[in-house]
């Protein structure tokens, strides 16, 4: 995987390396950025390994950190543009750790308030971009969502999330860990926990384990639904009250508008019983029922 051409660059996936930079800019952890950075040189290359990065590849990073992920996207893709909130890392990217390499940009910026759809434009011609991150956990949801949901041309984004996050994003009904964000994630795109990730292997070392999830962008939805932003609002009220039956969590939330009449007649020709939960539908299920509520 690694290039002869890259042999003299310092990588940060030796702690040595990534202790002496952190030393060089007398940096210091930001929590409230939730920064925790890979140490590991294997996790590193196996994760760029499973994003499926080639050199016909315009990559966009989020969060980047000091670069150590940064620097074998680098190797491996066309294009990398790395998107940091944090000023400070900002010079330690620019003159520092990125410095051998000219496929890179360093944008300075909240990728919350970034047109990426406009960047995939400019950079990678309107085509399917991949992402690859390693996210905070407490801004893990917006920015999956915003990615799906601003119809940017997407591939795949491949991230590292707390691993019960991970795991959230790919189970099925009847579980604890089935949510909103499952659905939301299965309703875009395939998931699959390409690699678990030990908190032995950051620095400083967080209090949970990590996944990185693989998300497969699909063509068109799996299911066939009339209004996704109903479906979403029902599937929202169904979950903010997971232990109510439907018939009362969505009934009478002020956020979908359907009559709890309404909603019991829908109910009754999906052939669900009026006692449902929402935890307990599938996505079809929830499409179908939006479909019958529109009808």
């Amino acid at each position: 995987m690694s290039n002869e051409k890259y042999k003299n660059v310092m990588h940060l996936g030796n702690p040595t390396n990534t202790i002496a930079v952190l030393n060089r800019y007398g940096f210091n952890f930001q929590k409230k950025f939730g920064q925790n950075f890979l140490i590991d040189e294997n996790i590193v290359e196996k994760i760029v390994r499973e994003a499926g990065v080639t050199e016909d590849d315009f990559v966009l990073e989020i969060g980047p950190g000091i670069g150590t992920m940064t620097q074998i996207l680098c190797e491996n893709a066309r294009e990398v543009v790395a998107v940091e909130i944090d000023t400070k890392l900002i010079p330690i990217l620019t003159q520092d750790t990125l410095s051998y390499y000219d496929n890179v940009t360093v944008i300075n910026e909240d990728i919350l308030k970034l047109d990426i759809k406009k960047l995939a434009d400019d950079k990678n011609g309107g085509r399917p971009i991949k992402v690859v991150a390693n996210l905070p956990y407490y801004i893990t949801t917006p920015i999956i969502m915003g990615l799906f949901e601003s119809n940017v041309p997407l591939d795949s984004i491949t991230i590292m999330v707390q691993k019960e996050v991970a795991d959230r994003m790919q189970v099925g009904p009847g579980t604890k860990d089935y949510g909103a964000l499952s659905l939301a994630v299965q309703y875009y795109a395939k998931p699959k926990i390409v690699l678990n990730v030990p908190a032995s292997c950051f620095m400083p070392r967080p209090n949970v384990d990590s996944a990185v999830i693989k998300l497969e962008r699909y063509d068109k939805p799996p299911v066939d639904v009339k209004d996704e932003h109903l479906m979403f609002r029902i599937i929202r009220a169904s979950f903010n009250q997971r232990r109510k039956t439907m018939l009362n969590s969505v009934g009478n939330s002020g956020e979908v508008n359907v009559s709890k009449e309404k909603l019991s007649e829908s109910l009754e020709k999906c052939g669900l019983p009026q006692t449902v939960r929402g935890e307990a539908l599938t996505l079809q299920q929830f499409a179908q029922l939006t479909n019958t509520i529109l009808e």
